[in-house]
């Protein structure tokens, strides 16, 4: 009985795939990402932006920096940052293939919510930027009417910008919101490590310290580097070099330039160095990437 509120919607979206060939991903709505597997994943670096990802069937493990984070059917993953990742699929098979629903955060949208129900001191004590929480039934129920504007074109013109509107105030006033609503608060620690990643994320080839970083968003170097460790997960000089490594397997996989050169393009002054950290990253060489 315990995941009896999800059946509607994973029905759904098991419809859905069969509509389109069961294949792995479909984008059925704006803001809308539905993906199924038959079979456990390996090990897969990547970056995740702001989003939720509502857990239908299966189980997944994501790991940013020491934390390591499993969930399950009815158990979503809230994303309140950018955060370099390690992730894979554990529990997925023909008969029972994983599913999930994954709804992209719209920060701006979220702001402007933010601002309407600031006044009702909604309790804001989770800081973390990657958290597993039980789904509230009034997320499920959005999101469910949500999929429910396909194939109509009128109804997806007119009510999709008031459901996708909806889902950000669930989200916003629900209880794992927290993290949400210390993002949006300008002057929280999470606001401006938010503020510090989008920094890094521009300028993540460039050499950057602690002291630049922490000055860029008013804070001491100590107070930063504590902060920033504490809701991301990870260091910021190990967070910036997650994002070359990540631009570096871009770069293998578009092709045309060789090992060396794109290691030194992204940062490394070693080759040999950008090699082991890039295996180790990963789980094989770049030079297998190129091939």
């Amino acid at each position: 009985m315990k995941h009896l509120h999800l059946s509607g919607l994973t029905h759904k979206v098991k419809t859905l795939f069969l509509s389109e060939h069961n294949r792995r991903l479909i984008h059925p709505l704006p803001g809308i990402t539905l993906l199924r597997s038959t079979e456990p994943t390996q090990l897969e670096a990547t970056l995740y932006e702001p989003v939720i990802c509502l857990i239908l069937q299966g189980r997944k493990e994501t790991t940013v920096g020491e934390r390591t984070l499993n969930f399950g059917a009815g158990e979503s993953l809230i994303v309140s940052h950018d955060l370099p990742v390690v992730s894979q699929i554990t529990e997925a098979s023909p008969d029972n293939p994983y599913l999930a629903l994954i709804f992209a955060i719209d920060l701006a949208l979220l702001r402007s919510l933010y601002e309407q129900v600031a006044e009702y001191e909604l309790e804001s004590n989770q800081v973390q930027s990657l958290a597993v929480h039980n789904t509230d039934k009034s997320i499920i129920d959005a999101l469910d009417r949500y999929l429910d504007l396909m194939g109509n074109p009128l109804e997806e013109k007119i009510i999709s910008p008031l459901l996708f509107k909806e889902i950000h105030f669930r989200l916003l006033i629900a209880a794992h919101g927290g993290m949400l609503r210390q993002l949006l608060w300008h002057d929280s620690h999470a606001s401006r490590i938010s503020r510090a990643i989008e920094f890094l994320r521009k300028n993540f080839l460039s050499h950057l310290s602690i002291p630049d970083l922490a000055s860029h968003v008013g804070m001491s170097a100590s107070a930063f580097y504590k902060h920033f460790k504490s809701i991301t997960g990870t260091t910021p000089l190990q967070y910036q070099k997650d994002l070359r490594l990540l631009e570096a397997k871009r770069r293998l996989i578009q092709g045309g330039n060789s090992v060396s050169r794109i290691a030194f393009d992204v940062g490394y002054e070693s080759p040999t160095q950008f090699s082991r950290e890039y295996s180790r990253k990963f789980g094989y060489s770049p030079r297998k990437r190129s091939l």
